[in-house]
């Protein structure tokens, strides 16, 4: 069976010719290829800045770019038709596609409410700093460029349990609305500034009935149209974890379908709090190894002061590794945004080759690295560059990194790992090091059946050959600040 391997196919200021989804109808077959067995794809729905919205400013669920609406028939990616024709184009191919689910808040209102709402401390959401006074509000939801095609549902005030404007008074704040599911927020599984429920927008209510009944109906109809094979849940320790597990239940059987799910739970510090997640939701999601990456980034600004053999310690993959999504950038962390902590260019193929060869976790891979990007905002350009090393990693993963793994994370700044290979992969076995210092070498096994075989570095950074031992062992080689791969010499 092949390596499951997961491409993010987009980037925040994605800005090439082709819309997004034509450029994937085109590269299916390339994707394939490459060794790419699922795709996630941006939300495809329309955003409250219609053809410009990135997605995650999500006014109406149902609009796949069909509707005028927000300004827009399409949404920045393309047409309805263009999205399912590329998730057909991608299935022809094998490749599954995960759809972005962004359920924590709405944005575009169509139309003012006069609501009750108390001004909350930002920095400790649990206390209010104002007595219930009156605004007006956009929570009001009419869908007119859709006219109740799919759905009739009407969003007001009673669907969202905070948001950030009140129009009559001009004033960007976080507002409290007072609703009849209590005064407060809901209980979520962020702490953060006292309550983390409210995070942008207009806060979703998932102590209405009716709001979680649409969102499940919706679910239904997406899966219908688009037959799409899994969801990321954008966003998940500001949502209600009871209803999360709702969902998703109540999807499986009504689809009579096991998707593949993953869920953002960004976090940098606590490893204990994506366990607990994992804990309250039953394990029925994935999730996306944010500290992992946090590891990645201080490794690559630390460079040989940074303990390599310690890159794991504290990380999903470490602790739960079939749940865990692992990633060396996302479209949070590019240059320019506001999380942003890009890995440095030396260290991604060592990066990738921690989260591609090894056995543990599914790995991510960012648009960038594979097509590379050039984007401008608010006066800074960037420019980032395609991974050369990328599609000789990938091969490795889809062909050869398979088999019993040995670790060898026993040195500060030299670490590495070999992969006995497997009788269902031809030549497969794969050996593993890597320096954040000097040039490095490490003894590794492999085992008796390599013996007397030759290994080279596939990624062509050293030039001799190695040939195991009698008793499976070889001696490899690395150069400094580098990683190489050593296969079966064909």
């Amino acid at each position: 069976m092949q390596n499951q391997t997961l491409l993010q196919y987009f980037h925040w200021y994605y800005n090439e010719q082709d819309n997004l989804w034509t450029k994937a109808k085109n590269e299916a077959a390339n994707l394939a290829e490459l060794g790419f067995t699922a795709v996630w794809f941006p939300p495809a729905y329309k955003g409250a800045n219609g053809g410009y919205s990135i997605g995650y400013d999500t006014y109406d669920l149902y609009d796949l770019g069909e509707f005028d609406q927000k300004n827009s028939v399409h949404t920045k990616y393309g047409s309805k038709t263009e999205y399912i024709d590329a998730i057909n184009a991608l299935h022809e191919h094998q490749i599954c596609v995960l759809a972005d689910v962004v359920f924590n808040h709405k944005a575009g209102g169509d139309e003012l409410e006069k609501i009750e709402v108390r001004k909350v401390n930002p920095e400790n959401r649990n206390e209010f700093i104002s007595e219930v006074m009156e605004i007006e509000a956009w929570t009001k939801f009419t869908f007119p460029g859709r006219q109740g095609k799919y759905s009739e549902f009407i969003w007001d005030h009673h669907c969202f349990s905070g948001v950030d404007w009140a129009q009559d008074l001009n004033e960007s704040a976080i507002f409290a609305i007072q609703n009849e599911y209590g005064e407060g927020w809901e209980k979520v599984p962020s702490n953060e500034l006292g309550n983390y429920d409210y995070l942008m927008f207009d806060d979703i209510e998932f102590r209405n009935p009716a709001v979680k009944e649409e969102l499940k109906r919706w679910g239904k109809w997406y899966y219908d149209t688009c037959k799409v094979d899994g969801f990321r849940l954008d966003a998940v320790k500001h949502i209600s974890p009871e209803f999360v597990i709702e969902w998703i239940d109540e999807l499986k059987k009504d689809c009579n379908k096991d998707f593949f799910i993953i869920s953002e739970n960004w976090n940098i510090a606590d490893v204990e709090e994506l366990e607990q997640y994992i804990e309250i939701t039953g394990g029925r999601t994935q999730l996306f190894d944010s500290l992992l990456h946090h590891n990645f980034y201080l490794a690559s600004t630390g460079g040989k002061d940074y303990d390599l053999d310690k890159v794991f310690n504290n990380t999903l993959v470490e602790r739960n590794p079939q749940l865990a999504i692992t990633f060396v950038d996302n479209h949070d962390s590019q240059p320019l945004q506001a999380l942003e902590s890009f890995i440095d260019f030396w260290f991604r193929p060592l990066a990738y080759a921690l989260i591609l060869l090894r056995e543990q976790g599914i790995p991510c891979v960012f648009f960038t690295d594979v097509y590379g990007a050039n984007y401008e905002d608010e006066g800074k350009t960037v420019e980032l560059i395609s991974l050369p090393e990328l599609p000789k990693l990938l091969n490795a993963r889809q062909y050869l990194a398979y088999g019993e793994q040995k670790d060898y994370l026993d040195h500060n700044n030299c670490i590495g790992w070999t992969r006995s290979g497997d009788e269902e992969h031809q030549n497969s076995g794969v050996a593993v090091l890597m320096s954040n210092g000097d040039e490095g070498f490490k003894a590794m096994e492999l085992g008796q059946s390599f013996k007397g075989k030759t290994f080279i570095d596939v990624l062509g950074n050293r030039k001799e050959e190695v040939i195991i031992d009698e008793n499976g062992v070889g001696e490899f080689f690395c150069n400094a600040g580098s990683v190489s791969v050593w296969i079966l010499k064909s």
